[in-house]
């Protein structure tokens, strides 16, 4: 199958200039002449002029604008495999961009540069939806992903990309922290067709003292994403030595996984390199990975895997009922394919959950910085 094949008649969209900052509805006025922001637990309290935490949703007049709107810091083709979603339309193509900002304050965050910039000048890469919607096509993209900072805090914007993308027969791909309050959780999820959210332990002391934030409102959002909506649901756990990696720890976080969720939700388990504010930590060892995926299966998940290594096994997709080899992965490279066209395993016959087509994909590893 070729991919990212260009259409030379596929008409471009004239690429209109973003607005200075748009107007948003999920903030309230508080008697003391402040507005809140509503759209998630961090409640940020602002008066004329400032900004939330995100620091892309500011107080302007009588509410809260976003000022990010149609401005990204770059975009990116890359391997669905790495956002990292490996039961969605494996080995395809998937336009990557983000925006600025960040509502959470993870003292590891390994897209710092992005996700804690406060300038807007960084935001140098501009594309209204419908634009961005076509010349993803025209790449020859499957979806669109809204990565590299948590589209929470963009969640006009790329509820706007998620229509238009729609528009044309993309998929979209949140990458989120899940850190979202509920009413813009519902709106913004209406939209989406694949998520993989970022679960960063398993302790309230945890996400106070290293994240900024509250596992409660994360365990709120996977609860409602499994239960009350039909978007494809993966999780991510990075596993920092000393911090969240115990035994204790992983065994409680997939046993809540199962019991919660369900043992087929696929769970990766990925490795931390010193970054941002957390410099002083090892990166994980490959055993860490591997203690952590052997914990999951014992303890009943279907499908787990390592990622940020070389591991060809933690990376491919095994029938939980057979041991077939269904999806084999080195790195993001796809080299057997063990479905059927309905997705069920050829040998015994078991279906395996996700969204699948009958052939794979075959994008492989690459990455693609692009203009558009």
């Amino acid at each position: 199958m070729e991919l990212l094949k260009q259409s030379p008649a596929a008409p471009r969209v004239e690429l209109k200039a973003p607005p200075e900052y748009l107007p948003t509805r999920y903030w309230h006025a508080l008697e003391d002449g402040r507005v809140q922001c509503d759209l998630c637990p961090r409640a940020c309290k602002l008066r004329e002029g400032q900004r939330g935490l995100c620091y892309v949703r500011a107080r302007h007049g009588a509410g809260v604008v976003l000022t990010s709107y149609g401005r990204s810091s770059g975009f990116c083709i890359d391997p669905i495999e790495k956002k990292p979603l490996h039961h969605f339309l494996p080995g395809t193509p998937v336009l990557s961009f983000g925006t600025a900002g960040c509502n959470l304050a993870c003292k590891f965050c390994q897209n710092w540069s992005i996700s804690k910039s406060r300038e807007m000048d960084s935001l140098g890469a501009a594309a209204m939806p419908e634009h961005l919607a076509a010349e993803a096509a025209r790449l020859g993209c499957r979806s669109v992903a809204f990565t590299y900072n948590d589209p929470v805090v963009f969640h006009e914007y790329a509820i706007d990309v998620a229509l238009s993308c729609r528009e044309r027969g993309l998929r979209s791909v949140a990458v989120s922290a899940g850190y979202v309050n509920a009413a813009p959780r519902e709106e913004f999820y209406r939209h989406m067709d694949a998520v993989n959210v970022d679960l960063k332990a398993f302790g309230e002391p945890f996400y106070r003292r290293v994240v900024g934030g509250s596992l409660q409102a994360v365990l709120e959002t996977l609860r409602y994403l499994r239960h009350e909506t039909d978007v494809w649901l993966e999780i991510t756990t990075l596993l920092i030595p000393g911090e969240n990696d115990s035994d204790a720890e992983l065994e409680a976080l997939t046993a809540w996984v199962v019991e919660q969720l369900g043992p087929e939700v696929p769970l990766h388990f990925t490795a931390f390199h010193p970054d941002w504010r957390m410099r002083d930590k090892p990166r994980t060892p490959h055993a860490t990975l591997r203690r952590a995926r052997a914990i999951a299966l014992r303890n009943g998940m279907c499908y787990v895997y390592v990622g940020n290594v070389h591991d060809p096994e933690g990376a491919t997709t095994w029938c939980f009922d057979c041991g077939a080899a269904l999806v084999v992965r080195d790195w993001f490279d796809l080299h057997s394919w063990g479905l059927d066209a309905a997705g069920a395993c050829r040998r015994c016959g078991r279906p395996c959950p996700g969204v699948f087509e009958a052939q794979p994909g075959a994008w492989g590893r690459r990455r693609r910085a692009v203009s558009l």
